[in-house]
């Protein structure tokens, strides 16, 4: 039977019948020999018996739990990072069996990271070389575009698609900024440099950066929340969470409407708002806003690339935070962003 391939189990059986044996062969002498009070000695050969026997268990099973602990204590350890243990699994038997199977797991586990690591490392180094390419030809072609413009005085044509020529050029431009932002985090290269923010602050810079494009499309930025709201953050990554969600409400508002980024700080809980009474999203896509590159069939945006939103999403989850999003087609949108205190 597999269950004695284990040599302490063996033993735990074989001691226990030498036991009984034992125990028997002493109540059957005194029974055959006729001894005075043999009935008392039997009673005691089998309490006797029985206490061997308890103690053979006992031994065994404390064993067997100190075995146990030690695989869970190594378990435990893997869990929290160490990447370097392994269960002890030198005797024969299914928990051995067992034992080693985990020891594969946690092999072929490392081995999945390593990959991961290595093609993370491989993807960002492709991304940040094919970027800094482009930074090259990008600043010639916008040298050249400025320098046709100047020749194309009072031709309004070849100014025209100057112009044009220029707005591709910055949106490329900002794709390949957002493609290395994305993949730095991703790839874990950026160590956020949390300080003690002013949120009021935060809130006023990113107002600032959007007021002349607010105005010239007549729309108003307000900001509402206490001037004392402190928090532990990256300045410019939140800047950069925050001004990716009120450029999106910008991008979906029309002359007259208002995006509003509101503050809030409870015991345990600071939540940042952005809202807009804008054209709002349709519920099939609500699910799917924070993909990479995701467009909406019903989008009428044809500048957007769909980076903005899973690269605030990035941001908020490398501060240990959530994002929400809560929309109403046709009345406005509204983001949250959850930090624990």
């Amino acid at each position: 039977m597999k269950i004695f391939v284990n040599r302490k189990i063996k033993w735990l059986f074989g001691g226990t019948l030498m036991c009984v044996l034992f125990f028997t062969l002493i109540a059957v002498l005194l029974m055959v020999f006729e001894v005075r009070n043999a009935a008392a000695y039997t009673i005691a050969c089998f309490l006797l018996m029985s206490a061997a026997i308890l103690a053979l268990l006992f031994g065994y099973f404390r064993e067997q739990h100190k075995i146990m602990e030690n695989a869970i204590s190594q378990i435990t350890e893997y869990i929290s990072g160490n990447k370097d243990i392994t269960i002890e699994c030198n005797d024969e038997g299914e928990l051995y069996r067992l034992f080693h199977e985990v020891n594969s797991l946690v092999a072929i586990l490392n081995a999945h990271a390593e990959n991961e690591k290595s093609a993370k490392k491989f993807l960002r180094n492709t991304i940040s070389d094919i970027s800094h390419q482009l930074k090259t030809p990008l600043a010639a072609l916008n040298i050249y575009i400025g320098l046709i413009q100047d020749e194309a005085e009072g031709l309004p044509m070849i100014q025209e698609f100057s112009r044009l020529s220029e707005q591709e050029l910055d949106r490329i431009e900002v794709l390949v900024q957002n493609l290395l932002k994305i993949t730095k985090l991703d790839a874990g290269m950026i160590v956020l440099e949390k300080t003690l923010e002013n949120v009021s602050e935060i809130a006023e810079s990113v107002k600032k950066h959007f007021l002349f494009r607010a105005d010239q499309e007549g729309k108003e930025i307000c900001l509402s929340g206490s001037g004392e709201t402190i928090f532990l953050c990256d300045r410019n990554w939140m800047i950069e969470a925050i001004s990716n969600l009120v450029k999106n409400a910008l991008d979906h508002t029309g002359e007259g409407d208002c995006i509003s980024v509101e503050w809030c700080i409870s015991a345990s809980i600071l939540q940042i708002t952005i809202k807009d009474n804008g054209s709002g999203i349709y519920l099939e896509d609500l699910h799917h806003i924070f993909k990479r590159f995701y467009r909406s069939r019903y989008s009428k945006d044809t500048q957007g690339i769909g980076l903005g939103l899973p690269l605030t999403k990035a941001i908020v989850e490398a501060h240990n935070g959530t994002i929400e999003v809560d929309s109403v087609l046709g009345r406005g949108t509204s983001f949250t962003m959850n930090f624990l205190i």
